[in-house]
């Protein structure tokens, strides 16, 4: 079982910029694909970003295309989310998981092992 820990949220002003971390711990971390999710308010939760188990790989919503990137170190178990240029629409709890197969997986059902998310609001 892995477990799994965000930080890095917080308040920040539109256009601004954040890392999110995910540390984790116990069970296949470095074999697993790892993504990021969020969820705003009365909205189901949404796929933002994914990575491979070596970090070769990376799969994106369109939505932060260009704006994101995904990154991981394994030595350190630790998978980080670069917020670029962000807007009022990215304010949301943004979650990390670990992925049962791949890091096309798009889909929450796809993701077994869940953080207990980091608020992230964006202020126009």
């Amino acid at each position: 079982q892995v477990q799994l820990v965000e930080s890095g949220g917080g308040l920040v002003q539109a256009g601004g910029s954040l890392r999110l971390s995910c540390a984790a711990s116990g069970g296949t971390f470095r074999s697993s694909p790892m993504g990021w999710f969020r969820q705003a308010p009365g909205k189901e939760r949404e796929f933002v970003a994914a990575i491979s188990w070596s970090g070769i790989r990376t799969n994106y919503a369109a939505s932060v295309k260009g704006r994101a990137t995904i990154s991981r170190d394994n030595a350190k178990n630790t998978v980080y989310l670069q917020m670029n240029s962000l807007k009022p629409e990215d304010t949301a709890v943004y979650y990390c998981a670990a992925g049962r197969a791949s890091y096309r997986d798009q889909s929450p059902a796809d993701y077994n092992y869940w953080g207990q998310g980091t608020q992230v609001t964006v202020s126009s």
